[in-house]
């Protein structure tokens, strides 16, 4: 599992001139079931992505498509944990320490 971190590297206005492509951007890795939630950080200098893939070169691969990488309005810093406790609708994502 990653938790991937937006911070955003251009003003507001440049961010949300970008937002309805970064938001089908979302949409799309959610009905691909790489998204599990995301939402933008409190005081609002980017976001936060759960997200599940095969591994970090597929994530990589992901977040580079990412209209706000793109357009050069934010960066990303991806984290992968194993999920060895979850909530019980998350269940399915729960992993073995290797």
């Amino acid at each position: 599992m990653f938790v991937l971190e937006l911070t955003y590297t251009a003003p507001l206005d440049a961010v949300d001139a970008v937002l309805r492509a970064h938001v089908a951007w979302l949409d799309a890795q959610y009905a691909q079931g790489v998204f599990l939630a995301s939402g933008p950080k409190s005081p609002r200098d980017g976001g936060v992505i759960l997200a599940v893939a095969g591994d970090r070169a597929r994530i990589e691969e992901i977040t580079a498509g990412d209209p706000f990488v793109t357009a050069g309005v934010c960066e990303y810093r991806i984290t992968e944990f194993t999920a060895t406790k979850t909530a019980p609708d998350l269940e399915r994502y729960r992993q073995t320490p290797s």
